[in-house]
């Protein structure tokens, strides 16, 4: 399926509108000098250049893309959402291949994902079906070896959302979107998470995708705020970026040349049934001071 996208738009009065016209954007990653994203209900993974200009289908994925990552070989790896696999299309060729089943794991569609430098992969689920108003149930987050072993690394989070990983390789931070906090790990030698504690309870704030700068802060989209917030272990936010329009911000990623360019993904709501059918999603960047750290 083809994914056809406008360029860039003017500057709106919160920053650019750098990318219009999706369905519903998310898992924003900065690699190789491009910003990649990938578009749930047009199927495709994207990636463009910095100035939002030669858009460039990456990937097809007919069950919905979600997280993004690379392994240590250059392989990019691709969550396919609805039938809970983890797809690799290894560097310099056009072939997909799956390489993990977590349908044992996952209690809902999979969604985000982190994968860090030695080539594990850590990899949220809903927990239940949360795009057609199923029962809330907390969910496991599953791990995959570069192997392509899967194991539990946590159980009973509450939606486990966006992820990072400090540059140390030593902290994996997990947002809990329906218990309003952020979670941290630290992982262990051989890949286990082990002393659970909580990095910030962010009361009302449902945290979504997220991005660490090289002061530790966490940039959060809240998706229930219409805005990212910029957050310091503990829960003290330090700065509010509000979206356009009041549009939801669902994900956000830092990038650029510089490393200080915030991409915020954006869309009226996330009701799959409206979005698979619109395209009214778009790409919002502004500028900030501190540079990106840690993975994504």
């Amino acid at each position: 399926m083809a994914a056809k996208f406008p360029s860039r738009s003017e500057m709106s009065s919160t920053g650019d509108v750098l990318l219009e016209g999706g369905s519903f954007f998310e898992a924003p990653r900065w690699h190789g000098g491009r910003w990649w994203v990938s578009d749930f209900f047009r199927h495709a993974v994207i990636s463009f250049d910095p100035d939002g200009r030669n858009v460039r289908e990456e990937v097809v994925v007919e069950a919905q893309p979600s997280g993004l990552g690379w392994a240590p070989d250059g392989s990019l790896l691709v969550v396919s959402m609805l039938d809970h696999l983890l797809l690799r299309r290894a560097m310099g060729s056009d072939r997909i291949d799956v390489i993990a089943d977590l349908g044992e794991i996952a209690g809902g569609p999979c969604n985000d994902m982190v994968v860090d430098s030695v080539g594990r992969a850590w990899i949220g689920n809903f927990g239940f079906d949360h795009f057609n108003d199923g029962e809330f149930s907390t969910a496991c987050l599953a791990r995959v070896d570069p192997d392509g072993s899967v194991s539990v690394a946590a159980e009973e989070l509450a939606f486990p959302n966006g992820m990072a990983v400090a540059d140390d390789g030593g902290t994996l931070l997990v947002g809990e979107t329906f218990a309003s906090r952020i979670t941290a790990f630290r992982i262990a030698g051989d890949g286990r998470l082990v002393d659970r504690r909580v990095w910030a309870e962010l009361p009302g704030v449902f945290p979504d995708g997220c991005s660490l700068d090289s002061a530790g802060r966490l940039w959060v989209a809240d998706a229930t705020g219409k805005c990212c917030l910029l957050i310091e272990e503990g829960g003290n936010i330090v700065d509010r970026v509000a979206t356009p329009s009041g549009l939801h911000v669902f994900a956000c990623m830092l990038g650029g040349p510089a490393g200080t360019t915030l991409l915020m993904c954006c869309a009226p709501d996330s009701d799959s049934h409206k979005r698979a059918r619109a395209s009214e999603a778009m790409l919002v960047i502004t500028e900030v001071e501190v540079p990106r750290a840690g993975l994504p």
